[in-house]
């Protein structure tokens, strides 16, 4: 039996959970850096360590990343909400003028100013829905800063303090 929900009503239940927000950061085949703001990443194993970033398929971030098989996530400090906006909807050649970015081990950019890291290179891509769901292999992390971690909470970006 399929229940049909109407995706409005989806998209407001899920909006109520709370997520941290990373950028997704690789460099594409021609050398430039490509990254996207993101907020369905996860923690998904230990052994391997594995992560997981759900991309929508319309992004223009996509193909590169597949194509170089690399990325890296930096978690957004809370004082980053300007980064978050220019890397969900900036102008893609503009998003990392000014930022202080850095390479560990793939090679892909990590911004100075996030909480912490992650590198990682491709280990699957699943096909979902609208989106392709990318496991990364963990080649290296970091913890960069203390401090307020940004959040995505109901269409929007907002902090807390533990």
């Amino acid at each position: 039996m399929t229940v049909r929900i109407r995706s409005d009503l989806f998209k407001e239940a899920m909006g109520r959970f709370a997520t941290g927000v990373a950028v997704v950061t690789t460099v594409g085949p021609d050398g430039d850096r490509v990254g996207f703001t993101a907020n369905a990443v996860a923690s998904v194993s230990l052994d391997p360590l594995l992560v997981l970033v759900s991309v929508d398929q319309s992004s223009s971030s996509l193909d590169p990343l597949l194509e170089t098989g690399f990325f890296a996530l930096s978690f957004l400090h809370a004082d980053d909400l300007e980064v978050a906006h220019r890397f969900a909807s900036g102008e893609r050649d503009t998003r990392f003028e000014g930022l202080k970015v850095r390479s560990e081990v793939t090679g892909a950019p990590i911004l100075e100013s996030a909480l912490a890291w992650v590198d990682c290179t491709v280990w699957k891509v699943v096909e979902a829905g609208d989106h392709h769901v990318v496991f990364g292999e963990v080649q290296g992390c970091g913890v960069s800063s203390e401090g307020t971690p940004l959040l995505y909470f109901r269409g929007g970006f907002g902090t807390m303090s533990p």
